[in-house]
């Protein structure tokens, strides 16, 4: 690749933390017993020692490295603006932060950046051009009533079909729209949509009425939607039909006018997630009045804007999802959110100057022979299963050995130049980053499927699997300490990014990714008997896990969750026997007084080490498919009786219980 290193040799001196080992045993609570409570045995004085930062939510022990790479990120960033690099790239991500940075030219042009738009769509005279202004705003990142964009095709996943999917509310969950347990905060949000609209300069009485009505449009949209729980199941999210099927169901939007607005290719079909979303969603626009609509397109283009509008808009943005919603006490200071921004919309610019930095081909190797090795270990415990066939095993096999690894950075970066960046344009570079991705996914509709591009940024601290590329991805950002170390010992490695590896791995055959085959199609290639083998056994993971409390009177949803237990829980396994093959050819060293196998145990569970506030807990309960840290660490130990045997926990201690489960 070019090199573009010559940013840092000047970069601003700022200072950052030392990140951690990979095992650290100032972490641990040595006074807890391992086989009571795992979690506080490896993470009690993490706990005690990292209560979460005023501007967070919640602080986990990669929040480090994030916190560590945000530093490196800031560095470039203000090289490149000060600088004024010739490299085009490097030009644009310096001139997007530091317009992103200067909140005093931001405050002083209020809202005018935005006000063409709210004056657009002031101007509708007529329901039929709804479709248009909706398109309009979806490109500048101002969702509004659905979502639309290319996805590969479930029945041909080489080819990359047109995708519509529900979509248009504000709140975490379309149950806050629909359950008594949201009351009050639906109560708040009704009046921060007023506070919103009343800084737009809207009077007080018809910014009250407004936001009455947003919450109505909302709530229309969030009733027709389908639940989070629902739409794991993957033949529930997938229906392809005919383009006029499709206008079919919402005939009162006008999709020939959204189409021409959106810039669509021509194409015969398309992919429609929730149908029924889209009967609903005909049935409000033919329900509430013009007038209603355009309320809520402009309460869109205000929400959607509102990172890059005056401070008060930010303060008040963040009062209500930030410090209610989340319990975040104090809001991110803005260089923070800047270099946040800049890697949301020149991710793949940015990313390859932070790899240059910050990854180098002897990371790269040792993670893909990790891969490499857990993957082979996964071969082998496929053909040990007691519980599948011979037939849905080869089958099994044949898409492990299918899987694509991509470790660190795509082998092609994304040409960003289409894309312009304006100096002091801080609200116009956000829009036209917006509509740059936009058009990008609108342009791949009806191409073939690119199996080399990624959906992370390289520095990004975090892993995915692709059922559809059967794909497993590690940016280089995940790839550092405290994940990641080229020094440790195979045992701490194998314990924190291993584990990952594993987990990925198994997301290919979790209650979701089994669903599809080797090539990314939507395919039933299980037995019958294999298939309910499997679900019983996923069955007991539902059950453990709705058992386990995150806050008080909240418990997880174990079905919500089972996707993510299946693979924490798979991982892990692989992990471990990886090590085992390892610790045959080399023992290993004892460190810290501590084998192989105890630091293996030891290593996964500080990755998951957690300080998180109970608003947050809260949210997560409904919304997100992972269980909270406690319980990523002592629901995986207690289903290994590995790990009873490495500390020596006796049959019905909490971490040795008499029944397991496990699938994988």
């Amino acid at each position: 690749m070019t090199s573009v290193l010559f940013l840092l040799l000047a970069a601003p001196s700022f200072a950052y933390e030392p990140l951690p080992p990979v095992v650290d045993p100032a972490a641990m609570d040595k006074s807890a017993d391992p086989c009571a409570d795992f979690f506080q045995y490896s993470c009690g004085s993490w706990v005690k020692d990292n209560p979460v930062p005023a501007d967070q939510h919640a602080w986990y022990r990669f929040s480090e490295l994030d916190e560590h790479t945000r530093g490196v990120l800031r560095a470039i960033l203000a090289e490149a603006a000060a600088e004024k690099p010739a490299d085009e790239n490097a030009r644009k991500i310096g001139d997007f932060y530091a317009s992103c940075m200067d909140e005093a030219g931001i405050d002083a042009k209020g809202i005018g950046p935005i006000k063409g738009e709210l004056d657009r769509v002031d101007a509708l005279t007529d329901k039929k051009q709804l479709a248009g202004e909706i398109a309009r705003l979806q490109q500048l990142g101002d969702w509004g009533a659905f979502s639309f964009g290319a996805s590969q095709d479930y029945t041909d996943a080489t080819q990359m079909l047109a995708v519509a999917d529900q979509g248009g509310w504000s709140l975490p969950d379309r149950d806050y729209y629909l359950q008594d347990d949201y009351k009050e905060d639906r109560a708040a949000f009704v009046h921060h949509v007023e506070t919103m609209f009343s800084l737009a300069g809207e009077p007080l009485n018809v910014a009250t009425s407004e936001a009455a009505t947003v919450l109505k449009v909302e709530t229309a949209l969030a009733t027709a939607a389908m639940g989070r729980v629902e739409r794991r199941e993957p033949k529930n999210v997938h229906h392809k039909m005919k383009l006029a099927e499709f206008a079919a169901l919402a005939p009162s939007l006008v999709w020939k006018d959204y189409l021409a607005a959106a810039g669509t290719p021509p194409f015969a079909d398309l992919d429609v997630s929730d149908p029924d979303f889209f009967k609903g969603l005909d049935a409000a626009l033919k329900s509430f009045s013009l007038e209603d609509w355009k309320i809520y397109l402009k309460w869109c283009v205000l929400h959607g804007s509102a990172s890059m509008l005056p401070k008060a808009f930010v303060d008040e943005d963040f009062a209500f999802f930030g410090k209610r919603l989340n319990g975040q006490q104090e809001l991110k200071s803005r260089w923070k959110r800047c270099v946040e921004m800049t890697d949301e919309g020149l991710g793949e610019a940015l990313g390859r100057v932070y790899v240059e930095s910050e990854f180098g081909a002897a990371a790269k190797g040792r993670t893909l022979a990790m891969v490499r090795a857990i993957e082979g270990v996964m071969r082998e415990d496929v053909g040990r299963l007691d519980w599948m066939g011979a037939a849905t095993k080869e089958k099994a096999l044949v898409k492990l050995a299918a899987v694509m690894n991509k470790i660190g950075y795509p082998d092609k970066w994304r040409d960003y130049s289409r894309l312009p960046i304006a100096p002091g344009d801080a609200m116009g570079n956000y829009q036209r980053a917006e509509a740059f991705e936009f058009a990008r996914q609108i342009r791949k509709i009806g191409k073939a499927a690119d199996r080399g591009e990624w959906d992370m940024t390289p520095p990004t601290d975090n892993a995915y699997y692709d059922p559809q590329m059967n794909s497993i991805n590690f940016p280089a950002g995940i790839l550092q300490l405290p994940n990641f170390d080229l020094k440790a010992d195979t045992a701490a490695i194998l314990g924190a990014i291993g584990a990952t590896i594993g987990h990925e791995l198994t997301h290919g055959f979790d209650d979701e990714g089994r669903h599809y085959d080797a090539a990314g199609n939507l395919a039933d290639w299980w037995t019958d008997a294999d298939a309910k083998a499997f679900d019983a056994r996923a069955q007991g993971f539902i059950d453990e896990y709705s058992g386990f409390a995150t806050v008080k009177d909240v418990k997880l949803n174990g079905k919500l969750t089972l996707g993510e237990n299946i693979a924490d829980n798979g991982g892990l396994i692989l992990a471990y026997r990886a090590l085992e093959d390892a610790l045959r050819k080399d023992a290993g060293p004892v460190i810290d007084g501590y084998d192989q196998r105890r630091r293996f145990f030891i290593s996964y569970g500080q990755s998951w080490c957690e300080n998180e506030t109970e608003a947050s807990l809260r949210k997560a309960a409904k919304v997100n498919p992972h269980a909270n840290g406690k319980w990523r660490v002592n629901g995986v130990v207690a289903n290994m009786p590995e790990f009873a045997r490495a500390f020596s926990c006796k049959e019905g201690a909490p971490m040795a219980p008499l029944k397991r489960n496990r699938v994988w």
